[in-house]
């Protein structure tokens, strides 16, 4: 065979296989991997739906002992969670032993103690489920709903880093006042025939306060992660300057990604994967407010990001805020198990997995139907984006193994 033929050939089988990728990890079932991921994610179907009022009966453990043991460096909670409903019930009805003043930040909230002694932080409604928050991407209050909707995202998407969170009706002056302190007791206050606290934070003002209907609260709980998993704090590689006019290096330069690949801990392990794993969730809740993140300390880059303090998210659900998947467009790549998850749950299963998923939720329903339609248009945005990448550089260089150590040119 001449060279020229043999070249037009060798081309042909290179052309061949690169389409068998494609097609085997773009929701096929013929690749190892997609088989597996398969797998998972009718595991995650199985236990999307969750009874209301379940409780823990097989076993003396508490429940938040029970959620405590779930957490490891790379998951908050296990693929499979036969107990998640009665966490998440108890975590909801459980007896508030006393509520403080919310840790440091710039938003409204408050820090409560459950019985047993668990920390949870309640974040309480500020907007009705059609409001719509205009202006830049990260305006506007803390969405309580959103914190809900999250969590339940980070299940239906596999990644299992999102703290456990509930909604819950909060009586005030039963529930709160007798066990508040005097410092979160001084922001309490009353206009008209509800009662209202401004609390104390960055941007907390007496003008500004959360008020209740009457004295009940609608929030969210979010369920403190244990203390012998302390958490470290980081810069977000693709975080804003947030202030006019000042653009941050990634919004100008195309090539950011190849300078961020040679910084710790973004050079080896896991950590990049993890941005853009969260910059595609980020960008399908419409989260562009993800400044800072937070691991596990003395990780060595191995710990999970976790995906921490959602609610500046479901705001706006016309605006499909495209910058927030910079970390995916700008390095063009995606985790094997992301891209097949991603692929399962087009077509509109995206939003009805996450109708059944919140339909348990004490506060239902957690998201208006806009929000929903708009997951699963954004989701087609991500898919796309990710063809696009496979077009300009193949599939080998795109989609990335799960396990692979990605030492970094």
């Amino acid at each position: 065979m001449k060279l020229k033929q043999r070249m037009v050939v060798l081309c042909a089988v290179l052309l061949l296989l690169g389409l068998a990728k494609i097609f085997l990890l773009d929701g096929g079932e013929g690749s190892a991997a997609s088989r597996r991921d398969l797998r998972a994610f009718h595991k995650m179907e199985a236990g999307l739906s969750l009874s209301r009022g379940a409780r823990l009966t097989h076993t003396l453990q508490s429940p938040w002992e029970i959620a405590s043991q779930w957490v490891g460096p790379r998951e908050v909670y296990p693929e499979e969670t036969p107990e998640l409903a009665a966490v998440l019930t108890s975590l909801s009805s459980a007896r508030i032993e006393r509520a403080d003043v919310g840790y440091k930040g710039t938003q409204l909230k408050a820090l409560l103690v459950l019985d047993g002694g668990q920390k949870v932080v309640f974040k309480p409604k500020r907007y009705n489920r059609d409001y719509v928050v205009e202006g830049e991407p990260y305006a506007g209050y803390d969405r309580h709903n959103a914190e809900v909707a999250a969590f339940h995202l980070d299940r239906i998407l596999g990644f299992r880093r999102a703290p456990l969170v509930v909604g819950r009706n909060v009586n005030l002056r039963t529930e709160i006042k007798p066990v508040a302190t005097d410092q979160l007791l001084s922001t309490f206050l009353m206009q008209g025939n509800n009662t209202c606290f401004y609390g104390k934070c960055y941007y907390c003002r007496e003008s500004e306060p959360a008020c209740a209907e009457g004295e009940i609260m609608e929030g969210s709980l979010t369920l403190w992660l244990p203390d012998v998993w302390p958490l470290q704090k980081h810069r977000h590689p693709w975080g804003r300057t947030y202030r006019e006019g000042k653009l941050a290096r990634w919004e100008y330069d195309e090539s950011y990604c190849e300078a961020v690949k040679k910084m710790p801990p973004y050079d080896a392990g896991p950590r990049l994967l993890d941005v853009i794993d969260t910059a595609i969730f980020d960008y399908l809740i419409g989260n562009a407010d993800r400044h800072h993140y937070e691991s596990f300390q003395d990780d060595g880059g191995a710990s999970m990001l976790i995906l921490l303090d959602n609610a500046k998210s479901f705001g706006n659900a016309a605006l499909d805020e495209r910058s927030i998947l910079a970390p995916l467009y700008q390095c063009c790549m995606i985790r094997v198990s992301t891209w097949n998850r991603l692929n399962l749950l087009r077509s509109g299963a995206l939003s009805a997995a996450m109708r059944q998923a919140l339909a348990f939720d004490p506060i239902h329903p957690v998201l208006a139907e806009t929000h929903l339609a708009a997951l699963d248009r954004r989701l087609s945005g991500v898919i796309a984006t990710v063809k696009q990448c496979m077009e300009a550089q193949g599939p080998d260089n795109t989609l990335i193994e799960d396990r692979m150590n990605l030492p970094h040119p």
